[in-house]
């Protein structure tokens, strides 16, 4: 009877479904007729202080949040309390240990101090920095048990997300508050809890690394005398000392991968305050969630297509375009006709445009200049030379078809294959030391989230029939 019982119950529920679609099938052309209207005829008009544009539209060109550390111009690129990435890495302390080598990129810390501050830090402040850092770097033992439990099949972005809001358990914010603190106060802890977050993610990328592609392998450790990509890049395997050299990378590329981790979290940590992680932090941060909570947001937001997943999708067409010109990587005619075919099948050409960007990415002109400061390094590497041509070939190649706004290179045109050529070919988690980098911005944010003593985030909703004027 139990049995019987249970395919009714099914059946039941699928019939409830099937109605239920039904339903919403029929709603649907009506509906979209309403919003092609809406989007087509009223776009300009104005509700309240925004356009009906910009409400349908992704709140593009809405300023409506508070962003301190970085801005983005549509011809300067991204900004850093005013200065560019050039003055960052001019400006910006290196490791201790290469602080006179002009191949060492400055530190991740080293950006995390002056977004949070706007104050450039000295050598000094720096190497006691990446001390503590290093010294906080340990995962609980929770933590590491839960992820060794996890399937490994799991997304790693989906575990980043996991080990992240598993160490609220150790926000010291969360319980202050519960023991009733000061508003002014509270700042300070949500700076404990930043710094103590900061500090895991080496260890948890590289256990999530290591679970999913190692079978749960040590691949290495934390380095109490180094910098915080050192540590992160020997969590997984791909430096010389305390770790085990998956990748088996000599010497000098092991440094260069060290460095590259380094570079591309410094410019990745921040690109103001509208893109989804950032946002996401900020907006779930505002109901006073710990930053472990609230980053584990952003790393969701992050996970998402259209946000985060890009240079992985990079890699694979330069990969696929590769083959498709038969390895003839300096033939213009031959990549012009594929990009055509390309967009004559209504496909884009990755890691071109962006939605605020009117020129190249300056992230992408600094991640290949950190190619062309190792020339001998990749003089035989057919996939970042063809990054190279593409970059030259692609914007007039758009600009003829004429349906972006902006026909140049973007920073993922460049980063993933830099990190394929060292040996990370798993593409998809490329994503997760986005997921790292990404934290630094957001988080520093988050502190002055609290200074400020910021109200919840809160905006007024519309229907599409009231912007219809229905």
């Amino acid at each position: 009877m139990s049995h019987i019982k249970t395919i009714l119950t099914r059946r039941l529920y699928s019939t409830a479904q099937s109605d239920l679609k039904t339903t919403l099938k029929a709603v649907i052309p009506e509906r979209l007729q309403l919003y092609s209207h809406v989007k087509k005829d009223l776009s300009s008009h104005q509700i309240g202080t925004q356009t009906v544009g910009s409400v349908i539209g992704g709140m593009r060109g809405s300023r409506a949040l508070l962003w301190e550390s970085s801005s983005v111009d549509p011809n300067k690129g991204v900004t850093f309390h005013g200065l560019t990435i050039e003055e960052c890495q001019a400006a910006l302390p290196k490791s201790k240990h290469e602080s006179t080598d002009p191949k060492s990129e400055m530190l991740p810390e080293s950006m995390f101090w002056f977004l949070l501050t706007g104050k450039l830090p000295t050598q000094s402040q720096i190497n006691t920095f990446s001390s503590e850092l290093a010294h906080k770097g340990d995962l609980p033992e929770y933590v590491v048990k839960s992820l060794d439990n996890l399937p490994k099949t799991l997304h790693p972005m989906t575990q980043l997300s996991i080990g992240i809001s598993m160490m609220n358990n150790e926000s010291v914010f969360a319980k202050a508050y519960a023991k009733g603190i000061p508003k002014t106060d509270a700042w300070e802890y949500v700076l404990d809890d930043v710094i103590n977050l900061i500090a895991k993610l080496p260890a948890l990328v590289g256990k999530i690394y290591s679970n999913t592609y190692y079978s749960g392998k040590n691949l290495g450790t934390i380095n109490m005398d180094k910098d915080w990509s050192y540590n992160m890049a020997s969590s997984m395997g791909f430096t010389l000392d305390d770790s085990v050299n998956i990748k088996d990378l000599s010497k000098s590329q092991s440094n260069d991968f060290v460095n590259l981790v380094r570079l591309y979290c410094a410019l990745h940590g921040d690109h103001e305050g509208g893109n989804v992680s950032a946002h996401a932090t900020h907006l779930v941060g505002s109901s006073l969630s710990d930053p472990f909570l609230s980053y584990s947001a952003g790393v969701q937001g992050l996970a998402g297509p259209l946000h985060g997943l890009a240079a992985q999708e990079v890699v694979r067409f330069i990969l696929e375009m590769k083959n498709a010109i038969g390895g003839d990587i300096n033939h213009k005619v031959k990549i012009e006709e594929y990009l055509w075919s390309l967009l004559n099948s209504n496909r884009v050409i990755p890691g071109y445009g962006h939605g605020v960007l009117r020129k190249a990415d300056p992230r992408f002109t600094a991640m290949i200049r950190f190619g062309d400061n190792r020339a001998e390094e990749f003089s035989k590497d057919d996939n970042l030379q063809l990054v190279k041509n593409l970059s030259a070939i692609a914007p007039s190649v758009l600009t003829e078809h004429g349906k972006t706004k902006n026909p140049y290179p973007n920073v993922d045109s460049s980063s993933g294959v830099l990190f394929y050529h060292y040996g990370l070919q798993e593409t998809l988690f490329l994503t997760v030391i986005f997921g790292a980098s990404r934290a630094l911005g957001p988080l520093s944010q988050l502190v002055w989230d609290r200074v400020y003593g910021l109200p919840i985030e809160r905006p007024t909703s519309v229907s599409l029939k009231k912007l219809a004027g229905l």
